[in-house]
Formats: structure tokens, sequence, C-alpha cells
């Protein structure tokens, strides 16, 4: 089902609850696409629509807060398994191909102060970091339904796509003022842009990616959250706040459970996935913040390899009448994992529908779309 913008307000702030939204977030691994086309997939089932997933159309707001740089992407090495790249920052950056759909960085530009400021121009405000045409696009999209979202860099993942996580984190300790820096000069120019984008447009959603834990729990503690990513935060949410914008959303993959506090009272009232592999266990999370947080994702994307049995466990544990009040949006925590049986995957479709009173499948209907279409990668392989 398609949302409109004032419907997914809603339910993400916890207003009147017409119905359930039930969602892939992310979308199949690398490889899962060819396990299922085997399996005797549809080309619908493979797109995803055939499953009905609700959405809602996000438009970007034509904004960049991130680096500009007019150094282009340059092939170093390509290898059947892998290809490395030199990316605008600088940085060796190595993408498995047959695995990841993200490249890991192989170095990282930023060792010493005087490396910073030979990149700090790319991040320094310029006017053309507002597209106009993507603007005017957008205010005519959300006149239409279409919810709006402005992004600004990761006040962790901004400084360790800099850095590295090592050399970030005893920064915070030996070179604090490096730090502040990078975070003041991005602030700088994310909240000059967000100032004059909501002059012309009411954005619906703030976004931040982040990814700072990992199963052990987070990377940062609520010390450097205060010091360094609270303050960061709080300068462009409460530009946006001031102007209309309800929802600030963080992503971030493990165990953010210790900096959940933190982060809320830096301004965040959404975040997702909720790894349950990390310890994350929305219901928990839900009955200790109640309607200060919102939450998407949280089901765990594991149990779709096992039985029937046990993926019904998990759903009716997760979708219990407490999680259907209000500030929740169910789905995966992550993408669906390889070696899902398609049957698996029908069958907890079918089984979440039924749990949150949606109504069953049909082919008539036909709901959100993966990113890029396989349809001519389907015809190629019958």
């Amino acid at each position: 089902m398609k949302w409109s913008r004032e419907q997914y307000l809603e339910l993400l702030t916890f207003g009147k609850v017409e119905r359930q939204m039930f969602v892939e977030l992310f979308g199949p691994l690398v490889g899962l696409e060819g396990e299922w086309l085997a399996q005797g997939a549809s080309r619908e089932e493979l797109e995803l629509v055939a499953f009905d997933w609700d959405y809602v159309p996000l438009i970007p707001c034509g904004e960049n807060t991130s680096y500009m740089s007019e150094r282009k992407p340059v092939v170093l090495e390509e290898k059947p398994d892998y290809v490395i790249t030199l990316d605008g920052l600088g940085r060796r950056m190595k993408l498995f191909k047959n695995v990841a759909t993200d490249p890991l960085p192989l170095d990282f530009p930023v060792r010493s102060f005087d490396d910073w400021l030979a990149l700090k121009p790319l991040f320094e405000y310029r006017e053309e970091r507002i597209d106009t045409q993507m603007l005017e696009a957008a205010r005519r999209a959300q006149s239409r339904g279409g919810l709006t979202v402005a992004e600004i860099p990761g006040g962790f993942d901004m400084p360790r796509q800099l850095m590295g996580i090592e050399n970030l984190c005893i920064a915070y300790y030996d070179d604090p003022q490096l730090v502040h820096d990078i975070l003041d000069t991005i602030g700088d120019t994310s909240t000059k842009v967000l100032e004059r984008l909501s002059r012309q447009i009411t954005v619906d959603l703030l976004s931040v990616h982040e990814d700072l834990a990992g199963k052990s729990g987070p990377v940062v503690g609520p010390a450097q959250v205060e010091q360094f990513i609270k303050p960061y935060y709080l300068r462009n949410w409460e530009i946006l706040e001031s102007r209309g914008t309800r929802l600030f959303c963080q992503d971030s993959d493990g165990d953010v459970g210790p900096v959940v506090e933190s982060f809320l009272e830096a301004g965040v009232n959404v975040m997702h996935p909720m790894e349950p592999a990390a310890g994350m266990d929305v219901v928990e999370v839900r009955k200790k913040y109640g309607k200060r947080l919102a939450l998407q994702g949280g089901i765990d994307k594991h149990v779709l390899r096992q039985s029937k049995e046990e993926i019904r466990r998990e759903l009716e544990y997760k979708m219990q009448p407490l999680m259907q009040e209000g500030g929740m949006v169910f789905g995966l925590d992550h993408r669906i994992p390889n070696g899902t049986p398609l049957e698996n995957y029908r069958y907890y479709v079918d089984l979440g529908r039924e749990l949150l009173g949606l109504p069953p499948r049909s082919a008539e209907r036909k709901g959100w779309a993966r990113m890029g279409s396989v349809t001519d990668r389907f015809a190629l392989q019958l």
C-alpha cells in the first residue's frame, strides 16, 4: 500500500493508527535473487512487488550537506571478484562484487590536523549545495503526499570516514580539537543549507546515518555523544524542528542500547534497524522509552532461515498489541539474508499481514519495488 506523508507522520508520532505499516526496508542481499530464481520465483517476487509491501514516497529536497569534490572516482584495479577505486576523498575503496553493495575503505585521508585542513574546503558551504530544480520538484511531490527528507552527515560516521574507527577513537582523547573542527565545519555547512532549505519547504524527516555499533555495543559512549555529537545534532535539529519538521531518524546497526538515551537528548526520535542479533529487542525498547522513540525494523532477519514455527514465534512476539499502538514500522532488521527459502519468505509475509490485521496478498495489488529492477536479468535467465 502506498502511504501519504500525513498517514506516515501520524503513525510515527504516535497519533491516530489507521492501520499498521509492514515494510521491506532494504531488500535482498547479493546472491539471494539467484537462489529464489532456482526455487521458482516469479518476476514480481524478485522485484518484491508481489508482496504488496507498504511504502511512503521518500522525496529528497535537493540538498548536499556532505563533501563536494571535483575528483571523479577512478578504477585502480579490477578483478573478477572485486574492484578497487579511488574516491572523491582520495581513499582507495574495495568492493567485493558478488557479496556486497558497499565498498570498504583501504585507507583514510586524515592522519593529522594538516591533512584535515587540506580536505576542509570540500566540506565548506557553497550556494550550489542546494539544487533549486530538485527543491521545486520536492515541493510539488510533497503536495501530492510525498514525504520530504533531508540528510546530514553522521556525527560519528563522517569523522570515521575521514580517519578510520581506531584513529577517531584515539582522537576523542588525544586530539579533540581535530574532531571538534571536523564537526564544527560540517555543522556550519549543514545548518546553513538547512536554514535556507527550510525557508522554502517543510522538511518532514531529517535523516542521519551513523553505523556506530556492533554486536558488543557502540563504539562511542554517552560521554562522546555528549561532548562531540549532541551539539552537532542539536544545531541542525533545532532549525528544522522550529520550522515544522517532526521526525529525526538515525540509522545505526548493532547494539545501540547504551547510547539511546543520549541520542534522544540530542533530538533523535526515530531509530532503525534495531538488530536482534546484536541484542536489540524492540519490545523492550518500547517498554523503556515509550512514545519518546519511534522504531523501524526490529524483526530478526535470521529467523527466515529457520522453521515456520520459529518465524511465527518471532512475529507473534514482535507484533504484539503493545507494538501496534503507533510509532512502529514493522520490517526486517536489515537485508534479506542468503539462504532464506522463498517459501519461508512468503510465509513470513502472509503471517505478518494476518497478525497485523492487513488484507491478504492479492495479485491485483502491487506494493514497494526494490531499488533496481531485475526484469531484464530475469528475462535473460529464463
